[in-house]
């Protein structure tokens, strides 16, 4: 019985340590993103990310972080001019934004959507 109450607070104190490095985490990112040129770098390699293997969670995710580092989502939603509810569940992990929605939420960030070409136009137009 000592052995396993040993085990369960090792387990325990285990458990806390990884809470409290999650937390340091979150803080650090959520420090890290309220410096634009650190968020609009975290943005553009989500969205690359997002372009490269298609996993919309993650992007919407980075979106999520930055809007909290920045105010909070409530926040957010009044500068989009968004119903707070509506913004929650458009950036949630099964959230699928119109591009109209998007637009409004990185411009309320601070950033903009923007094309780049994959390939030179010389290059493309060669194959």
């Amino acid at each position: 019985a000592e052995e396993r109450c040993e085990k369960s607070e090792s387990i325990l104190e285990r458990l806390y340590q990884q809470e409290n490095d999650m937390r340091n985490y979150r803080d650090f990112v959520t420090e890290t993103m309220k410096d634009s040129t650190e968020a609009a770098e975290y943005l553009r390699s989500s969205l690359e990310e997002y372009s490269a293997d298609g996993n919309l969670e993650a992007f919407l995710a980075a979106i999520r972080s930055v809007a909290e580092a920045q105010g909070g989502i409530a926040g957010l939603a009044r500068k989009a001019e968004l119903n707070r509810q509506t913004l929650y569940r458009t950036l949630s992990a099964a959230g699928n934004p119109r591009i109209k929605t998007l637009r409004s939420v990185l411009c309320s960030l601070g950033f903009r959507l923007t094309i780049e070409p994959v390939l030179s136009f010389d290059s493309h137009n060669a194959v």
